[in-house]
């Protein structure tokens, strides 16, 4: 029987995060490193209790970042009721300080701690679902749900409330090292809601159309296709090229969004990284994707979902290469 799943999605009701029973509230334990660079650790404690919520220029505040990671956690409660979901993981970066108005005229040196006020412009957060998990290539892979948000996508000095806008994703994590293997299937890089209710039914919407088993089947391709050593440098050097070429020429070519210090990181890695670096002379396609998502975790925040996606893109486009695809030919020279 075929379910209705917009029509489910458009009569769910969120449920403020104030009203959820203490037991029931998110408590954060970090249990995976998904993104580490330029980036630190928080938890929802802390974002409740030391960061401010900005507001629009009406001083109508603004969805605050442990509601957004609340919500998402909720809808992946409602969707995969009955599994085991691990904590989110929660990462900050772009600390904006201020001060409480009565202290306005005060040199910063003799500020007190109550007159600070601070909170984060960008956020990321991830968590498991540990019960809902395949092997490829001998590695275990776990669902895995979270969402990106960037303050300074909002024009925060409009006199009325606007838009506001989040990325959220599901997709499986490599439990090993925490990379993740993103699609455009699995990610929606610019939902844009009035409120919690919308954003709740938004999240539920993009876990009902993802198909867990073709991306699972997808995962399989590539660990069943190789790069040898001559291979991958000239895919490497390729990937070094692509920024150098003149704009109508990069134009004909598929989007690389991979930085030149992270084809450093994965040429380091092809012949270190003990778990998907090269065996012998070879490389399945399935580690040089990791081999990308691995170094895509020293990317910003706000640039972290669309490198993911685009790792996958560029994997799957080399490997139909490898199979007679002329898309991706050019990264094999």
């Amino acid at each position: 029987m075929v379910q209705n799943h917009s029509s489910f999605a458009e009569e769910a009701e969120y449920v403020p995060f104030e009203e959820v029973r203490e037991e029931e509230k998110v408590s954060i334990k970090s249990n995976v490193h998904f993104l580490e660079a330029n980036t630190s650790e928080i938890s929802i404690e802390e974002l409740t209790s030391q960061c401010v919520v900005p507001t629009w220029a009406n001083q109508e505040l603004t969805i605050s970042h442990q509601d957004f990671i609340h919500t998402v956690f909720e809808a992946a409660q409602t969707m995969f009721s009955g599994e085991t979901i691990n904590d989110p993981a929660i990462r900050v970066s772009h600390i904006v300080r201020g001060r409480v108005p009565s202290a306005l005229g005060k040199r910063a040196s003799e500020l007190l701690e109550s007159e600070k006020t601070q909170f984060y412009q960008r956020l990321a957060f991830a968590f498991t679902i540990p019960t809902i998990h395949e092997k490829v290539n001998g590695q275990k892979l776990d669902l895995c749900i979270g969402g990106v948000r960037n303050y300074s996508d909002l024009n925060l000095y409009r006199a009325n409330k606007g838009v506001e806008k989040f990325s959220v994703f599901i997709g499986w994590r490599v439990n090993i090292c925490s990379n993740q293997v993103l699609t455009g299937d699995g990610v929606k890089l610019s939902l844009e809601v009035m409120n919690l209710n919308d954003l709740y039914k938004a999240v539920l919407e993009l876990f009902y159309n993802f198909n867990p088993a073709r991306e699972i089947h997808l995962i399989q391709t590539l660990s069943q296709s190789y790069l040898t050593e001559t291979q991958f440098a000239q895919i490497v050097g390729r990937m070094r090229l692509y920024q150098a070429l003149p704009n109508g020429y990069q134009k004909a070519v598929p989007r690389l969004l991979i930085t030149d210090s992270q084809i450093n990181n994965v040429c380091r890695d092809y012949f270190t990284n003990p778990n998907f670096g090269a065996k012998g002379n070879t490389i399945s396609m399935f580690d040089f994707h990791n081999l990308l998502t691995e170094a895509n975790k020293s990317s910003y925040i706000d640039t972290y979902l669309q490198r993911a996606v685009n790792a996958t893109e560029v994997a799957v486009g080399i490997n139909n290469a490898l199979h007679g695809d002329t898309k991706y030919a050019w990264f094999l020279g």
